[in-house]
């Protein structure tokens, strides 16, 4: 299974990977802007993107446009975190085809929660059981 992240703070990516890592054998991508992940994106394919909403160059919100309009992902689940809590930042983001949110700050366990619902419990459940 493998995960992208993109979040600007690279706190916030180590402590992801982390939370992930310590349930799932996966492999998780870090990258620390919108436009490094439009470049990637098209290059690897990925069970499933989270990404964060407020970064300095291309955004969460046209992260989700980009996946959403591209012939590489467009069904990938998308999972957005962020402090933008709004119910008008919610609905414009599930307007535009994330699958989840997840308020920050956030417990490691609503994040492994929020995996397993987008992944898939049996993909997640043998990247958990994989041997190390």
């Amino acid at each position: 299974m493998k995960i992208l992240v993109v979040d600007d703070s690279k706190a916030m990516l180590a402590y992801i990977r982390g939370a992930i890592k310590a349930k799932c054998q996966c492999d998780i991508s870090t990258i620390t802007s919108g436009f490094e992940a439009l470049r990637l994106l098209p290059r690897e394919q990925f069970d499933l993107v989270i990404s964060d909403i407020s970064m300095p160059d291309i955004n969460g919100l046209e992260l989700i446009r980009f996946i959403r309009s591209s012939n590489h992902h467009p069904e990938v689940p998308i999972l957005i975190i962020s402090t933008r809590v709004s119910e008008q930042d919610r609905k414009r983001i599930f307007d535009l085809g994330a699958n989840d949110f997840l308020a920050k700050p956030f417990q490691p366990d609503n994040l492994l929660s929020a995996v397993v619902k987008l992944i898939g419990k049996d993909e997640t459940n043998d990247a958990i059981n994989a041997p190390s």
